[in-house]
């Protein structure tokens, strides 16, 4: 059952996820005995400015608490705060910690380092405290992550393939802001551009593998995230694809801080 399918229940005593994205606000209910210990997920989009048209209806129709992980600006941020207060809500936001459940970050201003990759980090850690994970956020943003047995080793920010694209068709509107399927050597311009652009994030993220092999000793689990995760995976053998990680970082979160 979606979010939205749960807006006429009652919902008081229920714990509530939100992960409020650079385009899109995420959300599940904190459910126990369920791997990654959420409920199904639901999404609604925006534009950094407002949410989309009815959005609302996508929030619980009640309940007891609500925890929320944002990268946005402040305005949307709070009319979200607003909405599942009004719905009796305890509502309370996600930061980025120096140490946290056995994660270590590595930045020295932990409040640098943006609350979703924390969540993501802290996610990937709760699988397998002692692995060596790579974790790749793949949305507005390109973000790569190194985690060896807790350790927070720094990461990589670039544009991720979407944001190529749209930067590209908005310098050269006759090149399409989509479309396209990736080839090695494309012979028509939309898959050329699909390719170049989903090639630079592949290519980024292999190197990154390769570098964090060298340093970790061993071969790091490679975990995508994000709503650019799919076009990438079927050229990445072997990764796992964890479409809600920073809502499940953010139920471990709001367990242990309970």
């Amino acid at each position: 059952m979606s979010v939205a399918d749960a807006a006429g229940r009652d919902d008081a005593g229920t714990t509530w996820l939100f992960d409020l994205g650079n385009s899109r606000l995420k959300s599940a209910r904190v459910q126990a005995g369920v791997e990654g210990g959420i409920g199904e997920t639901d999404a609604v989009a925006h534009d950094g400015h407002a949410f989309a048209p009815g959005w609302e209806s996508h929030l619980p129709a009640r309940c007891d608490a609500a925890w929320i992980a944002s990268v946005v600006a402040p305005g949307l941020r709070d009319a979200l705060a607003a909405a599942l207060a009004a719905r009796g809500a305890r509502v309370q936001l996600a930061r980025t910690q120096a140490a946290f459940a056995g994660l270590r970050i590595a930045y020295a201003d932990p409040a640098r380092l943006g609350i979703d990759r924390f969540l993501a980090l802290l996610a990937a850690h709760a699988r397998d405290p002692g692995a060596a994970w790579l974790v790749v956020g793949v949305g507005t943003a390109l973000t790569i992550d190194l985690l060896d047995a807790g350790a927070h080793a720094g990461g990589r920010i670039a544009p991720s393939p979407a944001l190529m694209r749209a930067a590209l068709h908005a310098r050269v509107p006759a090149l399409p802001a989509t479309g396209g399927t990736y080839a090695a050597f494309a012979a028509d311009t939309d898959d050329a551009l699909a390719s170049g652009c989903e090639g630079a994030a592949l290519g980024l993220i292999a190197q990154s593998l390769d570098v964090a092999t060298a340093r970790a000793g061993r071969v790091p689990a490679l975990l995508l995230h994000g709503g650019g995760a799919d076009a990438l995976l079927p050229h990445l053998p072997g990764a796992m694809h964890a479409p809600a990680l920073v809502l499940e970082g953010l139920a471990h979160y709001a367990r242990a801080t309970a």
